[in-house]
């Protein structure tokens, strides 16, 4: 229905309907009796107000509600009494819902205040704590750097070791200029310089450094300084200090050695060689140092960074084993399992290289690299025919196992010594960077054999399949091999073995 305005509303509503509906709504409607009065009479009307249906209830249903509290209520649609009745709202709670809101806001407002002052209370309780505890943090440290200071010194006095002072390094190496380097490496750098009493050594200045564990360093310093042998490199002093604009530094002072590193005479620039009566002399010097590093030494260190590099040669040629910032000390006895392998690529062990086992014959394979760097003057890898990069001792095998064994020394090596002397030497280092840990000899039987004068085949087992070996050379290995599934060594070769009497075999 369209109806929009009152006259409209009245036309269809019978006079007597309307009147009777005028008469009982026109009341205060807030108690029930009129309410239910006025209600009856106004639901009369829906009986002439026919709208569409919405299911059993028509469209017109609140025009009598409407009518009622707006034309036949004189109080009016907001009257509560009106509007309670005929629309069911209660807006005497919703007038009084501003002095409730009043009350809230009464008690909100304290409990704001009390929660900001006990905010502000517990922020400031926890400042001081934390001011506190850094202040107890700083004592603690600077009691910790003086009682560790204390036993830098009293270390220091109890030794033959100069502790530096890093003003007095930088003033011997002239600021630690780029002119004055002598070595990189992985550590840091190496440095040349000249003491106030005019001595020359070198410097060796580790990077990345904190203050923590300097007592630490400082005993592996004394550890490494007690230990004297001719060819080993004698340390002098150390420094450890902290400075405001190059951080926290710990440096080894050392010999400086007049004529550089094994590295530099092999693969270097000059075009010289050196002659077999002095790789005779490095080779046994390498070998002695080793040896008292793994069985003179107290306690025992293996070396992990055997290299040409680390082996330096004095005014006579007298190898000096060098860089022990690597070395790691062990129990005697005990087999070491690191989890970080450290060394350079081609002089490391196959089992520390794969599976982290470091044991003294981890270095005995280095050597046995170093030795035929020095027999061959080629690199710890080298490159095969195909261009391929190959390690110096699987092309060293190659040859050995062919019968050319006197083909792995350097052509052009001046004085070059006896054939079976250098077939001895070649032999021995390839059978030291066997593959297998336990083929290899201990540095201990290494000396004894360079030492001795008897020119023995040394037996060498075979050796594994090369992981870069070609297919050809798979064959020939499985072609040769016994029909048991197992390599067979070539004829003339059996399992090393070496006894009191020196090398001979099983």
């Amino acid at each position: 229905m369209n109806i929009t305005t009152r006259s409209q509303f009245e036309a269809l509503i019978p006079n007597s309907t309307l009147s009777t509906a005028v008469m009982r709504c026109n009341l205060s409607l807030e108690s029930n009796t009129p309410c239910a009065s006025c209600t009856q009479s106004l639901s009369a009307f829906q009986a002439y107000l026919t709208g569409a249906s919405l299911g059993n209830v028509s469209d017109c249903t609140g025009f009598s509600s409407i009518y009622g509290a707006a034309f036949a209520n004189r109080f009016g649609p907001t009257d509560k009494g009106t509007a309670k009745c005929l629309f069911l709202l209660d807006l005497a709670s919703s007038s009084g819902s501003g002095s409730g809101k009043k009350k809230v806001v009464k008690i909100l407002v304290p409990l704001f205040f009390i929660l900001v002052v006990a905010s502000a209370l517990i922020l400031w309780y926890y400042l001081k704590r934390k001011r506190d505890f850094k202040m107890r943090r700083m004592k603690l440290r600077q009691q910790r750097d003086s009682l560790e200071a204390g036993r830098l010194d009293s270390m220091s006095e109890s030794t033959t070791l100069v502790k530096f002072t890093f003003e007095e390094i930088k003033k011997a190496t002239n600021n630690f200029s780029r002119h004055n380097i002598i070595g990189r490496g992985g550590y840091g750098n190496v440095f040349k310089g000249v003491l106030q009493d005019g001595t020359e050594v070198a410097f060796k200045r580790f990077k990345n450094c904190s203050a923590n564990g300097d007592a630490n360093f400082a005993h592996e310093v004394e550890v490494i300084a007690s230990i004297r042998h001719v060819n080993l490199l004698a340390l002098r002093g150390y420094c450890t200090a902290t400075t405001a604009y190059e951080g926290h530094q710990r440096i080894i002072v050392c010999d400086l050695v007049s004529n550089g590193s094994l590295h530099d005479h092999l693969f270097g620039n000059s075009e010289t060689h050196l002659p077999w009566p002095l790789r005779q002399r490095i080779a046994l010097g390498m070998a002695r140092g080793l040896a008292y590093l793994h069985y003179g030494a107290q306690p025992s260190i293996i070396h992990r960074d055997i290299k040409a590099s680390n082996i330096l040669l004095d005014e006579r040629f007298e190898a000096k084993v060098a860089d022990f910032g690597l070395a790691k000390f062990n129990p005697e006895g005990m087999t070491h399992m690191s989890t970080r392998v450290a060394g350079t690529m081609g002089y490391v062990a196959p089992e520390y290289a794969l599976y982290g086992k470091l044991t003294e014959k981890s270095d005995v394979y280095s050597f046995g690299v170093v030795l035929l760097e020095l027999l061959s003057g080629r690199k710890a890898i080298v490159t095969d025919e195909e261009g391929q990069p190959v390690s110096v001792s699987d092309w060293a095998w190659a040859l050995v196992r062919e019968g050319q064994t006197l083909d792995v020394v350097e052509d052009g090596m001046p004085e070059k010594g006896s054939p079976e002397v250098l077939e001895k030497y070649v032999l021995i280092a390839v059978l030291c960077s066997h593959p297998q840990l336990h083929a290899r000899p201990t540095m201990d039987q290494v000396v004894k054999m360079l030492e001795s004068n008897e020119f023995t085949v040394i037996s060498i087992p075979q050796r594994p399949i090369s992981l870069v070996a070609c297919r050809e050379e798979i064959d020939r290995s499985v072609s040769s091999s016994s029909g048991s599934g197992k390599l067979t060594s070539p004829t003339g070769y059996q399992a090393f073995s070496f006894g009191a009497d020196g090398p001979g075999h099983q």
